[in-house]
């Protein structure tokens, strides 16, 4: 790919990026506001979740030096609007059956994602001297996206114990929130082995990887923390 074609993608992604960050800005800030008004504090938790990660290039900017690449925040934002916005303050999980299902297949996929920054990073790094197979990253990529997932799991399973939560739904006449959970550990473990697999083969064959793509774009942004 040109220099060329990779300068007018950055730029499509970058413009992107801010209109779709301004948009969710506006439209999270106002329901902060109604959530505060009517103090619906459950709901006004999981909005400041989304609000920060909507602010967390500006917070890892400046409190740790590090710039978060477009790519990689329009995926989180995306993702914790989806899941925490529509999936549990407007119900989604309730209203469209396979919403859930989806949601924690696409958190295995990201969290897959997140699994191969974390090793790459360590394995590229001029500070540690080791060298790592593609199938060592794809495995651990695996590991920490089913293990976080699981985390995920106890967490829900703790809210409803404890706090009398309703995390847990009610799936396919089970009311008891097994079937959900299990459901939710599958599809996770899914979407971790697929993006695993395919980042296994890519790096095997040395091929262009849009992770390892996402990864690169995260270096040039911040060099200093792979000099030595």
């Amino acid at each position: 790919m040109s220099s060329e074609v990779k300068s007018a993608d950055q730029n499509l992604v970058l413009r992107l990026h801010r209109w779709i960050s301004r948009a969710l800005i506006f439209v999270v800030g106002l329901e902060w506001i109604y959530l505060l008004y009517s103090t619906q504090w459950l709901s006004l938790f999981l909005v400041s979740l989304i609000l920060i990660v909507l602010f967390s290039p500006i917070i890892f900017k400046n409190r740790f030096q590090v710039e978060i690449p477009a790519e990689f925040h329009i995926t989180a934002v995306i993702f914790t609007f989806a899941a925490l916005y529509l999936g549990e303050i407007q119900e989604f999980y309730q209203r469209v059956w396979w919403w859930d299902i989806a949601l924690h297949a696409s958190a295995g996929f990201l969290m897959g994602i997140f699994g191969f920054l974390m090793i790459y990073l360590l394995n590229e790094s001029e500070r540690v001297y080791i060298h790592l197979t593609a199938g060592f990253i794809a495995i651990f990529a695996f590991t920490f996206a089913v293990t976080t997932g699981t985390i995920w799991e106890i967490f829900e399973f703790s809210m409803d114990q404890f706090f009398g939560f309703n995390m847990q739904k009610p799936m396919l006449g089970d009311p008891s929130g097994l079937t959900d959970t299990m459901w939710d550990m599958i599809v996770n473990a899914v979407g971790a082995g697929f993006i695993s697999l395919m980042g296994w083969w890519y790096l095997k064959v040395e091929r262009s990887f849009f992770v390892k793509d996402w990864i690169q774009s995260f270096m040039d942004k911040n060099p200093k923390i792979f000099s030595k």
